[in-house]
């Protein structure tokens, strides 16, 4: 441990069990492994075999990407599918022997310079550091912006939920989704719905995408499934099968934020974290990971720490590692809202034609056979991002700690050593 005292000022009033399913991708899994969460996430987690996309109404197979241990072989980490809550308790776990966690505490306003923050309650908190990681709806995110300033809609909504995997088994039709576990999406004019299984294959989690025809807050208390069936009507089967085992559902209303010109104060005291600065849609499944990645990066930094002069500079530092990274991923989920609501017509059909020269180069590596070097048609810029193996190696490769521990080779004897004055922090 670095030796700093940290306390996490958490709104909720409890740590309770929240939400659905979470992707855990290789840049995730790396660092969670690290921290020394293999064991848990082998117990609670699904390591997904494959990636399946299929055609919304007839439910053919698009796109098929290998996944399973080959993620491990290329990347040097697994893929796995987790509920939110299992992540948030192994976290806090993790977390609350070297950490003050504070319940309960929201904060309404602070003072960046000092820095302090003002809680609901009235008492105002003093430290010597504050990490913005408060979310798409950031308080402290307005100062460093310099006023507030709210998130933009995308167009579009979700409806989540979680079915018992023993209704799935009970159906022919269905059973194999739980039996050979994938990540699976079906692909339609508008609408996309992304299914895996989570919970040890306990669970089997929905995210189903679809117009936003409302003002509604993101998240609104048990949707009529009715409702959520009409967004859905004509596709295929199974789906159908699928929205009838869901008695009621949540809707997340999808927004949105350009990337900041900063995500540190100017006096050098306040940084933002996650969803913060950066928030990511879910079309490419790494908002989590951009947040830890961040986190890592900061402790690796701030684990060098000798002086309060150094704070600013290593803020900045963590920026200037972390900046590019989190906003072409940004950039990246975007394209996916796209890619996946194509209407029927040629620009599908060429999508989903990129894509079958894809998943035809993937079969044949999986049956011995050299696959012809592709361009348009095949991994390179095609369509399904996660068959692009130049884009998997920069998503799932990437290292936060090697990465702040390459900057501190290149950079921190020029721009932080000299601030490097003997203090008690």
């Amino acid at each position: 441990m670095a030796g700093h005292k940290v306390t996490i000022l958490e709104s909720a009033a409890i740590i309770g069990e929240i939400g659905a399913g979470i992707q855990v991708s290789p840049n995730l899994s790396r660092q969670l492994i690290r921290w020394g969460l293999a064991k848990r996430l082998e117990e609670v987690a699904v390591k997904p075999e494959s990636l399946t996309l299929r055609r919304w109404c007839t439910g053919e197979t698009l796109a098929w990407t290998r996944w399973g241990d080959s993620m491990e072989k290329n990347y040097g980490a697994p893929y796995y599918h987790i509920h939110r809550a299992d992540f948030h308790r192994m976290m806090y776990d993790l977390a609350e022997p070297y950490v003050k966690i504070r319940t309960n505490c929201r904060v309404v306003a602070m003072d960046p310079s000092i820095p302090t923050l003002t809680l609901r309650s009235g008492e105002v908190v003093h430290a010597d550091l504050v990490i913005g990681a408060d979310g798409l709806k950031s308080i402290t995110r307005q100062y460093v912006v310099g006023a507030p300033d709210e998130p933009t809609p995308t167009g579009d909504a979700a409806y989540r939920a979680v079915i018992p995997t023993e209704e799935l088994l009970a159906d022919p039709d269905l059973r194999s989704l739980v039996e050979t576990p994938e990540m699976v999406g079906w692909l339609g004019p508008q609408r996309h719905i992304m299914a895996y299984n989570i919970r040890a294959k306990k669970e089997y989690n929905l995210v189903m995408c679809h117009p936003d025809r409302d003002q509604e807050e993101p998240w609104k208390p048990e949707e009529s499934a009715a409702r959520m069936k009409a967004e859905f009507v004509g596709w295929e089967p199974r789906i159908q099968k699928l929205l009838s085992l869901i008695p009621s559902t949540l809707k997340w209303k999808l927004m949105d934020r350009a990337p900041l010109e900063t995500w540190v104060h100017k006096d050098g005291r306040l940084a933002l974290l996650g969803d913060s600065c950066h928030p990511m849609l879910p079309y490419r499944a790494q908002g989590s990971a951009m947040a830890i990645e961040d986190a890592a990066v900061l402790g690796n930094l701030f684990s060098r720490l000798s002086s309060h002069a150094q704070i600013a500079p290593l803020l900045h530092a963590y920026e200037s590692i972390r900046y590019e990274r989190a906003t072409n991923t940004q950039a990246s989920s975007c394209l996916n809202q796209v890619i996946f609501h194509l209407p029927d017509g040629p620009e599908q059909e060429k999508r989903d034609k990129q894509m079958h020269a894809a998943m035809e180069d993937a079969l044949r590596e999986v049956r011995g056979e050299t696959s012809v070097d592709s361009t348009d048609m095949g991994t390179k810029g095609n369509a399904n991002q996660w068959a692009d193996k130049e884009k998997s190696a920069i998503q799932f490769g990437y290292d936060a700690d090697e990465e702040a521990e390459k900057w501190w080779r290149e950079h921190g004897k020029s721009e932080i050593a000299p601030f490097g004055l003997p203090s008690k922090l």
